[in-house]
């Protein structure tokens, strides 16, 4: 199948958005979020022949899974963002330089976004609204699980597009085959960006393949170090949200860090987990603080392979440490750099951790389930950046802009 006419059309719809007025951007987002609201029952009848194809024990089930509440989160979303100001046309600099030239670098679209993504209906509406509000065309390059739901929520788009006399490949949908993605993978000249969003073996595979820029998302291996002066009582808060409140993103909980002096606390940290089945993978200090005090059907002996794994599931890895050094050595080790955290009390440890951890968010006595587009006032994401070239943390509209110089003269040449 050839499939250089989808980037084709990408690139020409790219044009046509560049002239087309704020308002008509924001009537379009609101109409998308309201329509998606109407077609829920069509939205979800499409989204359960992709669930009857997934084991429900599968980790990316829930992720792949649309409810009501979920659609309408969605719409409210896109409602967020076509409320937003655009950054399109934002001044950064300007200056008059000695030959009379006047100078400006302004904020203007990345061109064409790509973005490849597992099991994640939900990233179609997300991508959508971000790159249409900057200006950008999306490309969308969704897997083989989400197959029906992806298509019935780009006809959706396509549809209120068409009603606005907008170009549909605004919103391009690609072939879920593997071919598609190599395509993806080697469209130079055609798309400006590819984002992947997924598993860790995904990203690593768009990275090491793509002749195409990548920003790398996603992958979450997140910590939370309770120090020796950690409040127990936000500490089990803390613990309860960032491993149960949704165990298939990847800000969530995998690996709980505790301070020696701290471990006949271990079962009011984490006695709470057990409510939610969480599987608990302690090393031999921890196991001993826990036995008798948390599920024997739940506590196990970690492994060196439990530290270091993204788990995606109700299951959590225990490590004791001697302090916050030795805490910081793990973390520099094993994380992805997406969400690191602290509990404590101590001012100086706070900041300690604030300036030496190398992650895209870093927090003090807070969840790490916080880190989130929309949570950060960003309206949605498209992603969120675990590299440092860019972007970092979740992607907003900023994110999805590039800038350019804007040069007037007056008849002026170099004559050096």
């Amino acid at each position: 199948m050839e499939y250089t006419s989808y980037f084709e059309n990408a690139v020409k719809a790219s044009r046509s958005l560049a002239g087309l007025p704020t308002d008509i951007t924001n009537r379009i987002l609101v109409a998308v979020a309201q329509t998606a609201v109407a077609e829920t029952d069509f939205l979800l009848a499409e989204n359960q022949k992709d669930l009857s194809r997934m084991d429900v024990a599968d980790p990316k089930y829930d992720r792949l899974k649309l409810t009501p509440g979920r659609i309408q989160d969605i719409a409210d979303d896109m409602i967020n963002v076509a409320g937003m100001k655009s950054p399109l046309g934002k001044v950064l600099l300007q200056n008059v330089l000695p030959s009379g030239l006047a100078l400006s670098k302004v904020r203007v679209p990345l061109g064409v976004v790509s973005v490849i993504y597992e099991a994640r209906p939900n990233v179609t509406f997300d991508v959508f609204s971000l790159c249409f509000k900057t200006g950008n065309i999306c490309v969308l390059k969704g897997g083989s699980d989400a197959m029906y739901s992806n298509k019935a929520i780009v006809a959706l788009i396509h549809s209120v597009l068409g009603q606005f006399g907008v170009d549909i490949n605004a919103a391009t949908l690609l072939p879920v085959e593997r071919e598609a993605t190599a395509a993806l993978l080697n469209a130079v000249g055609y798309v400006d960006v590819l984002i992947p969003r997924g598993s860790q073996q995904l990203i690593d595979y768009v990275r090491q393949n793509s002749k195409v820029p990548v920003i790398e998302t996603g992958a979450g291996i997140v910590h939370t170090y309770f120090d020796a002066s950690g409040d127990a009582e936000k500490g089990s808060a803390i613990i309860y949200n960032a491993k149960t409140r949704r165990v298939s993103v990847c800000n969530s909980l995998d690996c709980l860090l505790i301070h020696e002096s701290r471990l006949e606390d271990l079962s009011r940290l984490v006695g709470t987990l057990a409510e939610k089945q969480v599987e608990v993978f302690a090393d031999e200090q921890a196991y001993q603080a826990l036995f008798g005090y948390y599920p024997n059907n739940l506590l196990h002996h970690a492994s060196v392979q439990h530290f270091g794994t993204e788990f995606l599931s109700y299951k959590m890895a225990i490590k004791t440490v001697s302090g916050l050094n030795k805490a910081l050595d793990h973390i520099a080790t094993y994380s992805s750099k997406h969400s690191e955290a602290i509990i404590t009390e101590d001012d100086a440890a706070a900041e300690i951790f604030l300036t030496q951890v190398d992650a895209a968010a870093v927090y003090v006595n807070a969840s790490t389930a916080f880190t989130d587009g929309a949570q950060f006032g960003l309206g949605a994401e498209i992603g969120i950046s675990t590299q440092k070239l860019h972007a970092r943390g979740p992607m907003g509209l900023e994110e999805l802009t590039s800038y350019k110089w804007l040069i007037k003269g007056n008849g002026q040449v170099r004559n050096a």
